[in-house]
């Protein structure tokens, strides 16, 4: 069986993983491209479904740490693309919940576009509803739901 080698946007991945990590949210945001997108397609009314340019990816990302304390990543999987650019990866986070001190595993599958090792779109589909109940939202999110707040 051939070794594969890690892919630029694989690369590029792993860092933000290292960087979510070590709390360091100005890095994982440096990691955009000026006019990067992230966008999140299952999103309800009380996250955005899209921030374009670093800056406003920067602004979403800075109080992540004061939520959500991500201790471990302990599965990682990278699915290659006819893009070179382009990856899907699936993982895995365990944490701590910063509101209520309860543990948490959250899993995410997210497609990433990488050009000149930084990120040009990052799609992130993850779930609202194991991520409210993670956060100890999940009551506000319910409401949200009830009162017509989805998209």
């Amino acid at each position: 069986m051939e070794n594969i080698v890690p892919s630029a946007p694989e690369e590029t991945f792993r860092r933000l993983l290292d960087l979510l990590l070590a709390k360091d949210m100005n890095a994982v945001a440096d990691l955009w491209a000026e006019d990067g997108v992230a966008e999140f397609p299952f999103a309800t009314e009380t996250s955005p479904r899209r921030l374009t340019g670093r800056e406003e990816i920067r602004g979403y990302l800075v109080g992540y740490p004061e939520r959500m304390d991500i201790r471990e990543i302990p599965a990682v999987t990278v699915h290659h693309t006819e893009l070179p650019d382009t990856i899907v990866v699936e993982f895995t986070a365990n944490g701590r919940t910063v509101r209520t001190g309860e543990p948490y595993r959250l899993d995410y599958i997210v497609v990433i576009t990488v050009r000149d090792d930084l990120i040009t779109r990052y799609r992130d589909y993850w779930s609202p509803l194991a991520t409210a109940a993670a956060a100890g939202a999940l009551p506000e999110l319910l409401d949200s739901l009830r009162s017509g707040g989805a998209r």
